[in-house]
C-alpha cells in the first residue's frame, strides 16, 4: 500500500533552463531526510510549462538517481487522452514506478466520462494508477462513487487517490467503500492529519519540499499510532503549510528553498516572482518554524 510522505518536487530553472545541478541537490536532500518517495512532474513541478523533451530529460537524470531508493511517482496526466496514455507509456519505459493522471482539465466531463477515460488509461497502460483529484485547478471534480468503482473494477492498476478537493466526507467515504488495499493521499497539507484521521495514508505535499523529515515523521507516527505526537508536529506545521499558499503554488516554496541554499527562485511564465511583502512574510514564517523546532529538540 502506498504510503507516509512523498513530496511533489519542484523544478529549478536557471537562464530559463531546468538547474540540474540544484536538481542534484534536491534528490539529496530528500534522500538524507526520510521522505517515502518523490513525485516527478506534477503541479509543483510546473510540469505544464515543461516541453516532452525537458520531461523526459528530467525523468531519466531523476530515476537514474533514485532508482531502488524512494519509490517513484510521475506525473503523466492531461486533458488530452492520448497524450496521457503516451506520457504514461514513456514514464514506465524509463522506469518510474507509478503514474499521478489528473483529472481532465477544461474539458468538464461528467462521471461517465471520468469513468470511462481512466478505464481506456488502465487498458492501454500497465503501470499502476493514482488518480488526483484537484477541482480548484482543473474545474472537475471526481465522486466518491467514481472513485469506489475504479478501485474495485481494477484493483491492482488503481491504487490510490491524491484527494486535493477538501472534502472529508468524500474522504471518508472513499476510505471505507474502496478497495481494501486502496490508499487515500493528502493533497492539501492544511488537512494532513484531518484526513489521516479518517484513513488516509500518507499525503502528496508541497510542504515537505523544504521540510522533508518533519513531515515525514508525522505522517510515520500517525501510522504506528502515536497519535498525540503526530498530531503535535501537524499544529507546528500549521503556518508553514497555510503560507505555501499565500500565492501560486510552487512560488512560495521555492523561495524557502532559496533560503536554504538549495535552488534559485526562479519560475516559467506565467508564473513569476511573488512580492516582496509576501517574500517577506514567508522566510519570517519558515524562520518562526525553525526556531520552534530547535525549542523543542
Amino acid at each position: 500500500m502506498l504510503q507516509g510522505s512523498l513530496p511533489a518536487l519542484v523544478t529549478p530553472f536557471k537562464n530559463s533552463e531546468i538547474d540540474y545541478g540544484s536538481l542534484e541537490k534536491l534528490l539529496q536532500f530528500h534522500l538524507a531526510n526520510e521522505s517515502n518517495g518523490l513525485v516527478l512532474l506534477g503541479t509543483t513541478a510546473e510540469a505544464s510549462s515543461l516541453a516532452n523533451d525537458e520531461k523526459e530529460s528530467l525523468l531519466r537524470f531523476c530515476i537514474q538517481r533514485l532508482k531502488g531508493k524512494l519509490p517513484i511517482i510521475v506525473g503523466t496526466g492531461s486533458n488530452n487522452l492520448y497524450q496521457t496514455i503516451s506520457q504514461t507509456q514513456k514514464a514506465e519505459l524509463l522506469g518510474g514506478e507509478y503514474a499521478l493522471i489528473v483529472t481532465p482539465y477544461y474539458n468538464k466531463p461528467n462521471q461517465d466520462g471520468l469513468y470511462l477515460y481512466y478505464r481506456e488509461i488502465v487498458q492501454r497502460t500497465t503501470l499502476p494508477i493514482i488518480i488526483y483529484n484537484v477541482p480548484s485547478r482543473t474545474g472537475c471534480n471526481i465522486s466518491a462513487d467514481t472513485v469506489i468503482k475504479l478501485s474495485k473494477e481494477f484493483p491492482k492498476r488503481i491504487v490510490a487517490i491524491k484527494e486535493a478537493s477538501g472534502d472529508l466526507v468524500k474522504a471518508t467515504k472513499i476510505v471505507r467503500d474502496a478497495q481494501e488495499s486502496f490508499s487515500l493521499l493528502s493533497g492539501e497539507d492544511a488537512l494532513n492529519y484531518p484526513l489521516l484521521c479518517i484513513g488516509a495514508r500518507g499525503a502528496i505535499s508541497v510542504t515537505a519540499n523544504c521540510v522533508p523529515r518533519e513531515m515525514s515523521q508525522m505522517i510515520n507516527a500517525f501510522l504506528t499510532s502515536r497519535f498525540d505526537h503526530a498530531l503535535v508536529l501537524h499544529q507546528t506545521l500549521l503556518e508553514l503549510n497555510e503560507i505555501m499558499f499565500c500565492d501560486t503554488n510552487p512560488i512560495p516554496i521555492k523561495v524557502v528553498l532559496e533560503s536554504l541554499g538549495l535552488l534559485e527562485a526562479n519560475y516559467r511564465l506565467p508564473l513569476c516572482q511573488t512580492t516582496e511583502t509576501k517574500k517577506e512574510m514567508i522566510l519570517h514564517t519558515f524562520k518562526y518554524f525553525q526556531e520552534s523546532t530547535l525549542l523543542r529538540s
